[in-house]
Formats: structure tokens, sequence, C-alpha cells
């Protein structure tokens, strides 16, 4: 009898732990093969006795093309015009890069009531799936962003060693790479994404990404499993960051249950938040689901999340449990307690929106995603979010050719602070807004793209379910530039988004009237090329503007990466492109480049370009911010970062190297900010926060190019919350001091504490437009000290990455001796000590910076230390020559 009794004991526990633990991924032991040279079918393929001897070792999650990559099979078409030599698609045919995938693992029976799932998480284009010899989808799956899950608990194999097998089929129609945006358009008849055919920034994807593209999971529960958990957050009223007590936030939380058993299943639902148990009693037919709305909890001193720049992102962890005789299943719950609204403002005729009752202005980016091939990873997800903190931003666009985003994109918002604005999968190119002779069909016919209506609304659905606990997420929007077709688009504003999701605005498309009126003619978005200074600030544009933006190539060790030898050449302005260049789609800096003298060569050009990468985001940014609420309520950048090496509109490049871009905005961007209007001569302060800011002092000086300064004024100033204040009118003096050869104009506040909250540099021409000082400035040697023995922190900021990555942190001080020149411009990198290459990705606090004589400047570097690396701190800048510490 006590044999017995044990017996069972562990018979229970196991059962309670199987059902308990967590999902597990198939991410290695992949292999594939040609659908051309495979003779068996998915009932041989899928039996562990059929012999994958020769396969390929496939990447999974990845796709085709990334697999012949991994094995040498095709170039790397990030590199020079290598792109060219992989065979397209459209001319192979759809075999070519169909593919059969195969993976063997270890899973044992379940015993009595559990389950055992598996779960793709983004399969592209079409699938068939067999396991053990048994095929699990009656039809053909189709749909890139359509999740897929199959009960295998019957298919496992007694002695535990199982096989799967999955043929995986390209879109269809391919479409045509002919150089227009999305090709000839075809593409866009499929629920995918539109940019593999080619577009403007971006050459076409061979594959079309075909391939299981996202995770494959296993999971085990009991007879009831959880799915879909859904949080709803209310914060009445309005809020503030340092309150020191919040007011009661409302919490609703439901999720479907799924009964896969025979037979009625009792149990409780729940989950425990700061010491409260929040639980109803249901009971789930068999084969059945049954969505379960938990009673609303009144949470008690809510830790609010608040968007970059104006508060903390507190976030919550929790679980949901169902409970019967023992724990069916348990799902985590994160999420974020606050509420996000919009409204119309009046005055600048667009939406504005508020989180927890606070009004923000939108700084935002648009982002297409982490890598053309679908590379994915929490850890670049991660440090791509971070930089966008680090510019000061508060919003990622997700652009509507593209996809919706991954949940550990997701993640790394919710983090960061970054507010998303998520597009469905329609562009204006397309989707059928212009006549394009680029494009196989009419307008009429590609209004009605993609040909599976229902496929599109069941992935909607499907997506929705997938992101909506993410307080990062913000915004819906109906596709780039043009919403779906008129049945998709009623069913998801009236009836699908208002159901699943009805906390959150869903704009039509990204650039109508429901965002933002354009009273100004022609599409809204943009313009896209470099500009003058004074445009930003002088000219007004669309409201609320989805798209805007400038150049944005790296510098030199970044075109060293990707352009062979002899493409690295200097381009000419009005002069022949080089092919290379062309092909990785160069945006010109126009003649921008020389008013800083003749260009020496492409290591020259490059260092100058940063110059009016600095400039230009700068004043994007300040030049928006002056007219906040008066013409605008937000901008976002086109676009803040490229999935492959192209050579415009990024801040640092695919390989995570920083450029001026990113702190020209960093400075324009800061919350609480001091800026100079070259178009009116007035200094002004904004406050991005939601306190007045008292007791400021405003400092306003100008140095020549020996470094000689002249105090212009300084003054006590405040601002109130979230609004732009104009100060002193300096524009005569300093016009009158830099017609001869441009000069330098520092502003700063100053706090009572004596501590600069914001130091903003200027360097300004001369009467002619010409940089003439700062072309025979003198040479500035900077005393520079590292603090190499800062012990390995892990930030709060990157605590949570899923590795938990440990960091490293350095100081660097470079201080400007007085009575000498400014030191102008000056770039730090972290490189090996080895081979003085950069190690990438590096967090600087500050870069591109100057000293003012007498002065210094300290600046934080945060990377993740790596065998066999030993880290040295390069300085060089304009006027500074490069040192190694």
């Amino acid at each position: 009898m006590k044999r017995i009794i044990s017996t069972g004991l562990i018979l229970l526990t196991f059962s309670f732990l199987l059902q308990a633990q967590a999902p597990y991924e198939l991410n290695s032991g992949w292999k594939c093969q040609a659908i051309g040279k495979v003779k068996a079918d998915g009932a041989k393929l899928s039996t562990t006795d059929f012999s994958t001897k020769g396969w390929l070792d496939a990447t999974v999650p990845g796709t085709v093309l990334t697999t012949l990559i991994n094995n040498h099979l095709e170039p790397d078409p990030f590199y020079g015009m290598n792109n060219d030599k992989i065979p397209d698609i459209y001319t192979t045919g759809r075999g070519h890069y169909t593919y059969w995938f195969v993976k063997d693992f270890k899973e044992a029976k379940a015993s009595k009531d559990d389950q055992v799932w598996l779960n793709f998480r983004g399969v592209n284009y079409s699938c068939d799936v067999w396991l053990n010899g048994h095929k699990l989808n009656a039809a053909t799956h189709f749909g890139m962003y359509l999740r897929q899950t199959y009960n295998i608990t019957a298919f496992l194999n007694a002695n535990g060693q199982n096989r799967l097998a999955v043929i995986v089929y390209p879109p269809d129609p391919v479409g045509n790479p002919n150089g227009g945006q999305g090709g000839d358009g075809e593409i866009a008849r499929n629920v995918s994404h539109q940019y593999v055919a080619g577009w403007d920034w971006i050459q076409p994807i061979r594959d079309r990404n075909t391939g299981i593209w996202d995770k494959v999971t296993i999971g085990h529960t009991g007879s009831v499993r959880i799915k879909n958990p859904h949080v709803i957050t209310e914060v009445p009223g309005k809020r503030w960051p340092d309150a020191a007590d919040q007011e009661p936030a409302l919490l609703y939380i439901s999720a479907e249950l799924e009964n896969a058993g025979n037979a009625d299943v009792a149990g409780v639902l729940k989950y425990e938040l700061d010491g409260q148990t929040v639980s109803l009693r249901v009971t789930i037919p068999p084969l059945a689901t049954k969505l379960v709305q938990l009673p609303m909890h009144s949470l008690q001193h809510p830790r609010l999340w608040w968007p970059n720049g104006y508060g903390r992102q507190d976030l919550y962890h929790t679980q949901l449990i169902f409970e019967s005789d023992a724990i069916s299943d348990k799902q985590p719950l994160d999420f974020g307690v606050r509420q996000i609204t919009t409204s119309w403002n009046t005055t600048t005729r667009s939406s504005e929106a508020a989180v927890n009752g606070q009004k923000i202005f939108i700084k935002g980016g648009n982002w297409i995603v982490s890598d053309e091939l679908l590379r994915f990873s929490p850890e670049r997800y991660d440090a791509e979010i971070r930089f966008h903190r680090d510019m000061n931003l508060n919003l990622i666009r997700v652009w509507g050719g593209a996809l919706t985003e991954r949940p550990e994109f997701y993640e790394a918002c919710d983090r960061y602070g970054m507010l998303v604005f998520q597009d469905f999968w329609n562009s204006g190119d397309c989707n059928g807004r212009w006549e394009d002779p680029m494009k196989k069909e009419d307008q009429w016919t590609r209004r009605k793209y993609p040909d599976d209506h229902n496929l599109f609304l069941s992935s909607v659905v499907d997506q929705v379910k997938l992101l909506r606990n993410h307080p990062s997420l913000a915004f819906w929007c109906g596709g780039n530039e043009i919403t779906p077709p008129a049945d998709i688009f009623k069913a998801m504003k009236d009836s699908l988004l208002p159901t699943l999701d009805g906390t959150r605005t869903f704009f039509d498309f990204s650039n109508s009237d429901s965002m933002s009126f354009n009273n100004l003619g022609g599409n809204g978005d943009g313009p896209y090329g470099v500009q003058d200074i004074n445009t930003f600030w002088a000219k007004k544009t669309f409201p609320f503007n989805s798209e805007v933006g400038s150049v944005g190539m790296g510098d030199y060790e970044s075109l060293q990466r990707f352009l062979p030898k002899e493409n690295l050449v200097a381009p000419v302005y009005k002069g022949k492109m080089d092919p290379v260049w062309d092909y990785h789609k160069y945006i010109g800096y126009d003649s921008t480049i020389y008013p800083y003298g003749p260009v020496k060569d492409l290591h020259d050009f490059s260092e100058k370009a940063q110059l009016v990468n600095y400039d230009q985001y700068r004043a994007l940014m300040e030049g928006f911010s002056a007219h906040m609420w008066e013409w605008y309520t937000g901008t976002i950048i086109w676009k803040t970062q490229n999935p492959w090496t192209a050579l415009r509109g990024q801040m640092y490049d695919y390989y995570l190297d920083v450029n001026a871009c990113l702190y020209g905005l960093h400075n324009g961007s800061e919350p609480l900010h001091i800026q100079y209007d070259p178009a009116t001569g007035m200094t002004m302060i904004v406050n991005n926060t939601f306190r007045t800011q008292r007791d400021l002092m405003m400092q306003i000086k100008v140095l020549d190019m020996a470094g000689k300064s002249k105090l212009l004024t300084q003054v006590f100033s405040e601002a109130g919350p979230t609004m732009v204040k104009n100060y002193v009118q300096i524009g005569h003096q300093v016009n009158a001091m830099r017609k001869a050869e441009g000069l330098f104009l520092s502003l700063r506040l100053v706090n009572e504490k004596k501590e600069i909250v914001s130091d903003n540099f200027y360097w300004l021409p001369d009467s002619t437009g010409t940089y003439s000082g700062l072309q025979h400035m003198g040479k500035a040697k900077p005393i520079v000290t590292v603090d190499k023995n800062i012990a390995a922190t892990t930030s709060s900021a990157t605590a949570t990455n899923s590795a938990g990555t440990t960091q490293g942190r350095l100081t660097v001080t470079l201080r400007n001796p007085a009575n000498g020149p400014v030191a102008f411009f000056n770039r730090i990198s972290l490189v090996d000590a080895k081979t003085k290459q950069r190690l990438l990705p590096v967090f600087y606090s500050d870069n591109y910076f100057s000293i003012l004589p007498g002065e210094s400047k300290t600046v934080t570097l945060d990377y993740t230390p790596r065998k066999g690396e030993t880290p040295m701190v390069s300085v060089r800048g304009w006027n500074v020559e490069e040192q190694f510490y």
C-alpha cells in the first residue's frame, strides 16, 4: 500500500511539473532541403528512420536565404553588389526557394489529461506540417502574420523520439522587382510584407523572406490551457510622475480558456498582484473555448508607466493561472499601468496624445524592421530601442510595408518608454493610391489587394491579441498612406479593434485627416532630403507629420564595412554616381559639404557629413518644438534606422555603429532644452516636462575661432509645463559678429545648484554661408582621462534582457586647456586594443561634442565585454588629432 501511495504521489508530482513547465523553443538542430531534391512526401519525411544525410543545417527561426548564406551557398547581400549575385525568385520560379524543414526532438508521451502543444509564431508564406507520419493541418496554412497551434499529444511517439517536417512555400505571386516601390506591386496580393520586392531605400530580397521566420515552441498544459490573456488598465484623472502616492488604477483582465478534454473541467482562473489575489471559478465545456472576464481590480498605489522623458517605465510581472485539481496552465502576465488618450487640437488641426491625463509632444522615428532577412534577437532589439531612448525620442512608428513587430521589440519599447504607432500591412505605393507606371495592375485592381480579405482580417485578430498587453503600444493605423480595402477597413474600425482592443486610437492611415488635417496640399509627408536649416524653423508643414527626414550616412569606419575598397571614393555633387553607392540608395548631401572646405577624400567627406548630420537633425527637432501646440502636436522622422546597409536615413548603421544624427537628436530632443532660432534670431526654452521649470539661468555667449569668448547676456528664466517660451533676441548681434569667419554660439541653462541642465553649442557660418573660420582653426590638445576601473554593472534598463547581459562601463573625461581654441566636434569610439576596430554596440552618454577652453566633458560608455577583446578608447575631433587611450 505504501508503494502504491508513493507511486501515486510521484505520478501526481510529475504531472504537476509537466503542466507547469515553461514552453521551450525548437531553435537548433533543424535540417532543410530544396523541394526539387526530395522525392519523399511529408508522411515519410516525418518518420525518424528517414535519413537527412546531405541536407543543409537550417536556420530556424530564419529564412531560406539566411540558411543559404549561413551555409556559404550565397554571398552576404549586405556587401557591395553581392545582392545582385543571388538568384531572384521572380526569375527562378517559386520552387527554387520552396524548402522542406525537418527537426528531431525529444518529448515523452503525455500522461492522463496532460496536453502537448506545437506553436508556430510565424511562417512565410504557406506551409504544411507533419509529425511522426501524421499531417497536423487539414488544409494548407497561409499568411505571414497568423500564428499556428497544434495539439500534438496523440501523435507523440512512445519512445520519446519525434520528428517534425514542414514544407514552406514562398508568397504567390512573388512580384517583379522592377525598381518600383514594392516592385510591380503584386507582392501586396499576399498578406505579407511589401518591402521585400524592393523600395527606394532597399534592394529586393531574393527569396521574399520565405521560411519559418519566427519562433517554434513546444508547450505543456493540463486539459485546459490559457490563450490570449488581455490586460486593460484605466488611470482616471490627471497624474504626475513624481507623485509620492498615486490614486488607485483599475485593472480589467480576461483570457480565453480552451478545454482539450472530453469532459467538463471546473476550476479557478486567478492572478496575484501586490499581495492581492483576483480569481473567478468557472467551468469549461469539453472541446470548447470560453472567454472569461475576471472581476475588476482596484490597484492601490499603482506604479505608473510613462513615455521616455516624462517619467519612469514601471512594469508589473505576475502570472495568470488556471487551477483545477492541479495547475492546468499558467501564462506570464507582464504589463504597465497607464492610460493613453487622444483629442483633437483645434489650433493645429491634428491629434494630440495624452498619457495618464498629461498631454505629450510626440517626437518619433519611423522603423522598418531590425534586419531585412528577419534575423531578430532580443539583444539586437534592446540595443536599437535603447538608441531611440538615447535620441530622447518618445515614439516609434512601425511602417506599414513591413511587419507587425515581434513581442521582443515591444518588450524593449516597454522597458525604454517608447510609444509605438503600429501600422497594418498596406502602403499607398502597392495598394493603389497613386498611378504608377511600374505597377503591373491598375489602381482599381490594386486598391482591392490583398487577394484574400478573410485572411487579412484573421491575421488582424491574431496580431492584435498577440501585442495588445504591451504598455508601449499606443496607436493602431490602417496602413501607410492608405486604408485597407473598404470591407476590411470597415470590419477593423467598426468591429474588430473596438472589440479586441477598445482602449487605443485607430488612425485610418498614416497621413490621414483623422490624424492630422492636411491643408497644405500634396501628400502631407516629407520632405526627405537635406534641407536649409532655416526651413525647419520657418516653413510650416503637416501638423502631425508622419514622415519627415534628411540624410544620414555613417562615417568612414561604417562605410568600410560594406563598400569594396575600389568604391571608397567621395561622391561628387552633381557628378556621376558610383554604381555601388547608387545600389545602396545613397541620398545626396548636395552642396552642404562644401562650405566646410574642399573635399580631400572619402574619409574627409564622411567627417564633414557628420557635421551636416548633426545640424540637420538637431534643427529638425528644434524647429518642430519651436512651434509646439501652435503648428504641431508632433513629428515622426523618416527614418531612424535601416534593416540593411543603406546610405540614407539612419541614426546608426546596420552594424549598430552610431553617427552624428543620433547625437543631434539627443541634443535637440532633450526634455528641457535651450535653443536658437536661426531664422528669427530668437533664443527660447522648450519644456517637455509636466512641471514649471523655475530659477533657471540662461547663459548666452559667443566664441571666435581662437577660443576667445564674450558673454552676450545671462538672465533668470522659467518655462511652464509642456510649452516653448521665447526669451532673448540675439540675431542682430550674432549676425554682425559672424560676418568675417563665422563663430560659435554657446547656450546654457543652469539650475539653482549651478549645474548645467541644458548645453547647446552651435557653429555658425560667415556672411557668405561658408565655415571659413573652421577651415583654419588652431589645434586643440585636450587632456584625456579614461577610468576603466568602474565595476561591471547591469543597468535597470538592460537587467531585463533575455540573457541578463552584464554590462561593462567606463568613463572618458576630456579637459580642454584654457587660452586655446574650442576642442570642436569630438568623436569618442571604443575599439579593440589589438585591431583598432570599433567594438559594437556601445552606448555613449554623449558624442560629437565640443569643449570650451578651460572646461571639461565626461562621457559614460556602456558596452558588453566579450572574450578576446581588450577595450581601448579613441578620441578625435575636427581640430583634435586621433589618440588612443
